[in-house]
């Protein structure tokens, strides 16, 4: 469960788990109840991008929404002009709606109480009570499998989520990251993120 710095297949500059990030952050943003949480969430990924130099907006087609990662030097004032664009390939584009989404979070849900129950099976109550709330933080925080999980992520639940949202027990604290290297081990390893 390592950060993937390698790049993204469609943006040679960008890292994919870069392109991660930001395509979550603006779900998040998509689906947030009030303006502010929606501009934080934008907020979050605009400083993302721009640490790589890139900018970001979604653009809207039809009934889709795709979000398009670009070098912020193509913004000359205020106003991205393609036609003075050389190489178009140092974009990255990722659909944010359309059918099926709601499915793929039901089926990366499926998977990753699954990939948790096989750990309380195998390795009892506590790794399990520690897996269910890893699976729960990956799917309903990140919406992703378990054992796709970066370090930074990994870090994110266990300094974050884990104290705060699952009032562990004083044993469940003890071995929560040897529960987390099970949860990596019955998911089947790392995904390559």
């Amino acid at each position: 469960m390592a950060e993937d710095d390698s790049p993204s297949p469609s943006s040679p500059e960008l890292p994919g788990a870069t392109v991660e990030e930001a395509e979550r952050l603006t779900r998040l943003a998509r689906g947030a109840a009030d303006e502010s949480e929606r501009a934080a969430y934008r907020a979050e990924r605009d400083a993302l991008l721009a640490e790589r130099g890139f900018a970001a907006r979604v653009r809207e087609e039809d009934e889709d929404a795709v979000l398009v990662c670009y070098p912020a030097e193509w913004i000359e004032d205020g106003i991205v002009r393609p036609g003075r664009i050389e190489d178009r390939s140092r974009a990255v584009e990722r659909r944010l709606s359309g059918p099926g989404e709601a499915e793929d979070w039901e089926h990366i849900a499926a998977h990753n109480e699954g990939v948790a129950e096989r750990v309380a099976a195998e390795y009892g109550e506590v790794h399990g009570a520690n897996a269910r709330a890893f699976a729960e933080f990956m799917s309903n925080h990140h919406a992703r499998r378990v054992e796709s999980a970066s370090e930074a992520t990994i870090a994110e639940f266990l300094t974050e989520y884990f104290p705060r949202n699952t009032w562990p027990t004083d044993e469940q604290e003890e071995v929560v990251e040897e529960s987390l290297t099970l949860v990596e081990e019955r998911a089947g390893g790392r995904s390559g993120e």
